[in-house]
């Protein structure tokens, strides 16, 4: 009993990443949202809204920064790990009530990629698309120079899987998770906020966990 206690433990990692692949692989197929209901064994759910995704890699895998900055910057993966990377471990809260604790994420701080553009004046916003060609979303240019925003590329010390937004998704530590962009593809600096693709359908466009979307849960940052 003992040594198939501790094979359990073993195995369990590997069992939990295999259940989250298969249910990312389906749902990145499924046009319903019905999979998306489907809690896996990291305790994530997957959401996206479009009937399917492109896989993005090494080789075609481009980020480009642009609006209004001075020098407008195109990024692969290999450039933007070059970077240095900040790891961070937060709370992942859906406004749709479920929470993931202690979830570490790495990637680019989005300030240096906004320093490295140039960001002029009369620019107070910023917007991101995605490859899925339906997906967006904004901040102000205070918010979006937080600590604790990210362009991440690691996700529980891993490579970000595709079902999770990867290669590159943006990650925004103290807002419900809707404002973490999966699949990013584009930041562009504009004179004002955007309502993003939730924000046109009732979500609030300050989404600060516990103090937004009529909700009180406990805040993931101060």
């Amino acid at each position: 009993m003992l040594g198939l206690g501790a094979g359990g433990l073993v195995a369990a990692p590997y069992a939990q990443r295999a259940l989250e692949n298969v249910l990312g692989s389906v749902s990145d197929k499924d046009p319903t949202g019905v999979t998306g209901l489907l809690p896996n064994g990291g305790g994530f759910r997957y959401y996206s809204v479009a009937s399917s995704v492109p896989h993005r890699n090494e080789s075609d895998y481009r980020l480009t920064v642009d609006g209004l900055v001075e020098r407008p910057r195109h990024y692969g993966l290999a450039q933007l790990r070059a970077l240095p990377q900040e790891r961070m471990v937060r709370d992942v809260q859906c406004v749709t009530g479920w929470r993931v604790p202690d979830t570490p994420f790495e990637g680019v701080r989005l300030a240096r990629l906004l320093d490295a553009a140039g960001v002029r004046d009369e620019a107070t916003a910023v917007r991101f698309t995605c490859f899925d060609g339906a997906y967006s979303e904004s901040l102000t240019l205070e918010q979006a120079r937080r600590a604790d925003v990210l362009v991440a590329l690691r996700m529980r010390d891993e490579p970000l899987s595709h079902a999770h937004g990867g290669p590159a998704r943006l990650y925004v530590a103290p807002m419900y998770f809707y404002k973490s962009a999966k699949w990013l593809s584009g930041i562009t600096l504009t004179r004002e906020v955007r309502p993003g693709y939730w924000e046109k359908r009732g979500y609030d466009i300050d989404a600060w966990v516990g103090r937004s979307n009529g909700r009180d849960d406990v805040p993931t940052a101060t």
